[in-house]
């Protein structure tokens, strides 16, 4: 889906042109690994070559043109005569190569769109269940030796007082709730807590907007092959940000920044919008797949050379902020297959939910390269130019899959719920939450 409203995408610069030209086997590979059409790199090469092809025949018509133009007073008689005959079919021509070059231009740009990121060579091969576990943290409780059966987080939220799911649907309908006293307090804590982490490792924090122009969903690679899941607002031409990612990225679009500032980390605090599509009857009890959440995500514009260090660094602030909640869970190496198409590699955190007897995704961190950068046109300058910036993300905290992971993994036989020692400070010292009378 190309951009409309706002500013367009430097589309010239999508997927590295050098490297399209001088090693389309690594983008074929790519393409091939994330199970997309590789045969898409062989016509975005043939449309490379038509346009500039097209663009060429443009150019030499109208420098004929130009050239005729000023031969034209000079002449006389039949000589006259001539030039104005041919000036005729030139302006025919020139008005056929213009036209050529702008077709030729829209079929390169709308291909070009359609090529994802180029994966690391480690990335694992296949689809979403083809991942690769690199760690396995935290001992999962074993509810029948302490002569309980654990309950899901939609009952305790209800002992609790915390989560009304109910009104949540007559209000806005299926996948809403709404988070009640406990329920409340517990996401303010959450996100105050991740806040305070984010800004201990130099974050800055932001509350972006969460209505943005088609460029910067485009931009950030979220209008193909996610563009069902997204919120449209038609009458307004805006989208409603399915996370965080899409302002914080294009914070810089059209700028060149300091290298000596780089990176620049920020930490925002967001609602994301979701419509959830292709999940039907997945996870419809409770609040772990909904439409509407709100989340702290990590965001680096960082040096590309940094980027492979700087996303282990936003896996490491993740896996810390998880030992705090005192929650067991795996990391996992996403499957090429499985990964966003601004996704050069990514990492995610499933915490481990007991009622389900699985791990669920809670975080994730993505290192994008220099895709959404070169989309966006966000560089940095070098004594020889410009170069693009790479850009990261993370999730800090989801913060309804956070509160169902606090949940189930710290109930009591009550339906009372231990408060991880971390946390318990920004619920006003509280180590426990009590069931509502």
């Amino acid at each position: 889906m190309a951009a409309h409203g706002g500013r367009r995408a430097n589309l010239d610069a999508v997927i590295d042109p050098k490297l399209l030209r001088e090693d389309p086997d690594r983008v074929r590979e790519s393409q091939r690994r994330r199970g997309a059409s590789v045969a898409l790199v062989d016509e975005v090469l043939a449309a490379e070559e038509r346009r500039r092809s097209s663009i060429a025949a443009y150019e030499q018509a109208r420098a004929e043109q130009k050239a005729l133009s000023k031969k034209i007073p000079r002449a006389a008689g039949d000589e006259k005569q001539a030039l104005l005959a041919r000036a005729k079919e030139l302006a025919a021509q020139v008005k056929r190569a213009e036209a050529e070059r702008d077709a030729a231009a829209a079929r390169y740009d709308e291909l070009m769109l359609a090529i994802d990121n180029v994966v690391e060579p480690e990335v694992p091969a296949g689809g979403e269940d083809d991942y690769v576990v690199l760690d396995e943290v935290g001992e999962r409780r074993d509810f029948a030796s302490e002569g309980f059966e654990p309950r899901d987080h939609v009952e305790l939220g209800r002992i609790l007082g915390a989560i009304d799911i109910e009104r949540g649907g007559k209000v806005s309908g299926s996948r809403f709730y709404y988070l009640v006293g406990a329920g409340a307090q517990l996401e303010l804590a959450l996100v105050n807590m991740a806040i305070d982490q984010a800004t201990g490792y130099g974050f800055t924090p932001m509350i972006p907007p969460s209505l943005v122009k088609p460029f910067a969903m485009e931009g950030t690679g979220f209008l193909g092959q996610a563009a069902d899941d997204v919120y449209r607002l038609e009458r307004d031409d805006l989208y409603l940000v399915g996370t965080s990612e899409v302002p914080l990225a294009a914070y810089h679009s059209d700028e060149i920044l300091d290298v000596e500032s780089l990176p620049r980390r920020y930490a925002a605090l967001s609602p994301c919008y979701r419509r959830e599509a292709g999940s039907h009857g997945k996870d419809v009890r409770g609040i772990v797949r909904v439409h509407w959440f709100d989340k702290v995500e990590m965001f680096s514009f960082c040096h590309p050379d940094d980027a492979r260090e700087e996303h282990r660094r936003f896996l490491a602030w993740e896996r810390e902020w998880w030992d705090k909640l005192e929650i067991p869970y795996r990391v996992i190496d996403t499957a090429a297959g499985d990964l966003g198409a601004s996704a050069a590699r990514k990492f995610d955190i499933e915490a481990w939910i007991p009622t389900q007897g699985r791990y669920r995704e809670v975080t994730s961190t993505s290192n994008c390269t220099q895709f959404q950068a070169r989309r966006l046109g966000i560089r940095f300058r070098t004594e020889d130019g410009t170069r693009h910036v790479a850009t990261l993300n993370g999730t800090l905290v989801a913060v309804t899959r956070a509160i169902v992971a606090i949940l189930e993994n710290h109930q009591e036989a009550d339906g009372g719920v231990r408060i991880p020692k971390a946390l318990q400070p920004y619920l006003g010292g509280r180590s426990r939450l009590e069931p509502v009378a």
